[in-house]
């Protein structure tokens, strides 16, 4: 089950962690390499523990900790370095990030967000927008489409016609999970500095 509730931003804006790529790699007798990667997409992986500044840091983790039972309940998680459809210092506009074409058919369509460097990219889906956020248009002109906040899916009225640019900007959650079912505290190096580990892992939702 998915708890739609964001963990606490002042502490998950200290945490530290990003995406994660799984590659495997064949060293042949050539010294030459093969790679490649069973997987499609990336997955990010956070410590929260770096943003537990006080003891009511703390408190507020154990309590939303308990909420979720562990590792059972997933929710939302701010990235502090990707949360947007643009860099994180500039203002989503509605352009920011295609949506694809219109067929004069199709009227659902997946938000998603492209990573390019180089001429290559990566295209990711987003399922957690933020509510609110969300601004969409067609051949550059603002359009109203009804906005799923649990699927990040936008779903237009009637079809956008064959060959329309569809273009969104927006803020977005991660859907994630605690990686552990216990919180080791020690108190004691706590108050003297020592921060506790609080793992969180990205889920398929």
């Amino acid at each position: 089950m998915f708890h739609e509730i964001r963990f606490p931003t002042d502490i998950a804006l200290s945490a530290s962690g990003g995406p994660e790529r799984r590659t495997r790699i064949v060293t042949l007798t050539s010294g030459h390499e093969e790679r490649n990667t069973p997987w499609a997409h990336s997955r990010r992986r956070y410590d929260a523990g770096y943003g537990v500044k006080s003891l009511d840091d703390l408190h507020n983790v154990i309590a939303f900790f308990e909420s979720r039972r562990g590792r059972l309940h997933g929710f939302r998680w701010k990235d502090a370095a990707d949360h947007k459809s643009c860099a994180p210092a500039d203002t989503p506009t509605h352009t920011d990030q295609s949506l694809g074409l219109g067929d004069g058919e199709k009227t659902v369509f997946q938000l998603t967000k492209t990573y390019a460097s180089g001429g290559h990219s990566y295209l990711r889906d987003i399922t957690k927008p933020v509510e609110g956020s969300v601004i969409t248009a067609i051949n550059g002109t603002p359009a109203t489409p009804s906005i799923d906040l649990t699927t990040g899916q936008i779903s237009f009225a009637s079809p956008p016609p064959s060959g329309a640019v569809l273009t969104a900007g927006f803020a977005f959650d991660i859907p994630v999970r605690f990686d552990t079912d216990r919180l080791e505290v020690n108190l004691t190096g706590f108050e003297a500095g020592e921060i506790p580990a609080i793992p969180i892992i990205e889920i398929r939702v």
